[in-house]
């Protein structure tokens, strides 16, 4: 199983990514070891996560999710 998940980071500002493990991934970010911009800013929480059967299929949501603008993310996030 796959997951896109949205963070809330302390600027404000969401982060979209994928992975196998949402909590293992969490805590890299908290720890600033879960990438480039995660890593400059403070992460607060996960606000949304999405399963999938394929690496494929949540590589092809991630990148539409990166498409929409905030607005949209916080309402997706919402749902």
């Amino acid at each position: 199983m796959y997951f896109v998940y949205l963070l809330q980071c302390g600027d404000g500002s969401i982060y979209t990514g994928i992975t196998t493990d949402v909590a293992r991934r969490f805590g890299e970010h908290k720890n600033k070891k879960g990438g480039h911009y995660t890593a400059s800013r403070e992460v607060k929480k996960i606000i949304h996560t999405e399963e999938f059967a394929t690496r494929s299929l949540a590589l092809k949501r991630e990148a539409q999710i990166k498409t929409w603008p905030r607005a949209k993310k916080l309402e997706l996030a919402e749902k």
